[in-house]
């Protein structure tokens, strides 16, 4: 992860693309960040990439709802620039599952984990967290988890 994003940002400076370039400095600046408060808790080699996945998925959400509220603002402007970023950070996140392979997802979880109530939504969420990283949206997952396992009461 590391060096993708180290090589798109040197892309960016030579194409010069400014908003690409910022949105990657942006990303390495949270990325040491994140370092150096792992390293203060003993981790020396700074944060995994599961857990940078992490991170611009949680760039992704803040952005989405920056969006949201510059379009209810009547601030378009500021609106596309924040989906610009988003564009550029999904370069760095894998596929994402579709909805149907979403659906299939939390089937297994929920066969792996042996969920039977909403109060097994944790296990269910946790076995995803690490089998489908990056690849889901898990604000909109855990919904689909928690209406799943209500009808299994």
């Amino acid at each position: 992860m590391r060096e993708a994003i180290s090589k798109a940002q040197k892309d960016a400076l030579k194409d010069k693309d400014k908003t690409a370039l910022a949105t990657i400095r942006l990303i390495t600046a949270a990325i040491k960040d994140r370092d150096i408060a792992a390293r203060s808790k003993g981790n020396t080699d700074g944060i995994s990439d599961d857990e940078i996945l992490s991170l611009l998925q949680t760039m992704i959400k803040q952005r989405t709802e920056s969006a949201k509220l510059y379009t209810e603002g009547n601030r378009l402007d500021l609106a596309a620039s924040e989906q610009e970023e988003i564009r550029v950070i999904q370069k760095f996140l894998p596929t994402q599952l579709s909805d149907e392979e979403t659906k299939a997802a939390i089937e297994d979880a929920i066969t792996e984990s042996g969920a039977a109530s909403v109060r097994d939504m944790g296990k269910v969420m946790g076995i995803m967290k690490v089998k489908y990283a990056g690849q889901i949206d898990f604000g909109a997952a855990s919904g689909l988890v928690k209406a799943r396992l209500m009808q299994a009461e």
